[in-house]
């Protein structure tokens, strides 16, 4: 949220939808990443990036926060491992996107502030991996080590950047809807 805005009842309201529209897809569309079938895309971290965009890094990171949650406790996800490690991935982008783009509401700034987004997302996802990984798995650090040029740099870039590819193809159609027939995105040849 803006510094200058407040959760109005009609936010919150907004916020839950896209909530809910995120655990749908979580549930209807999972495909596993091939080179390491125990990672799975799906789509659901698009209505969170477009709340970050509709909404600034505070509202995307509540909506990341009640996903995941959900996610990890309640639809049989890999409870506190899935869960840090998910809120992290996708709340990196929500806070990335949220920041960059409120400063300067862009057709060009959204798409430097997803691909930022994107690349922070994955450079932090194999710290993550490092440091957790073997932890809550039991994995040896070398083999999640010798896992992050084949499987972990891969997997997030295709995960962000597809959803981010997705999230800049439906944001400039729903948010009409989220901000009351506001148009956000303006057409700049910056």
């Amino acid at each position: 949220m803006n510094n200058s805005s407040k959760f109005t009842s009609a936010t919150i309201a907004k916020l839950a939808m896209m909530t809910a529209v995120s655990i749908v897809l979580l549930l209807i569309i999972r495909i596993p990443f091939p080179p390491a079938p125990f990672l799975v895309y799906d789509p659901a971290d698009v209505p969170i990036y477009i709340t970050a965009f509709a909404f600034g890094p505070a509202a995307g990171l509540i909506v990341t926060l009640i996903v995941c949650l959900i996610q990890a406790f309640m639809l049989g996800g890999d409870g506190l491992y899935g869960f840090l490690m998910h809120f992290v991935a996708t709340g990196i982008v929500a806070v990335v996107i949220g920041l960059m783009y409120s400063k300067c509401k862009t057709k060009k700034r959204a798409i430097i502030s997803l691909a930022v987004a994107v690349i922070v997302a994955t450079a932090v996802m194999c710290v993550m991996n490092i440091l957790v990984t073997p932890a809550y798995m039991g994995a040896p650090r070398e083999a999640v080590v010798a896992m992050i040029p084949t499987v972990i740099i891969p997997f997030n870039l295709l995960k962000a950047g597809l959803n981010a590819v997705l999230t800049f193809i439906l944001y400039k159609r729903v948010s009409g809807f989220l901000h009351g027939g506001q148009q956000i995105i303006t057409e700049t040849t910056e």
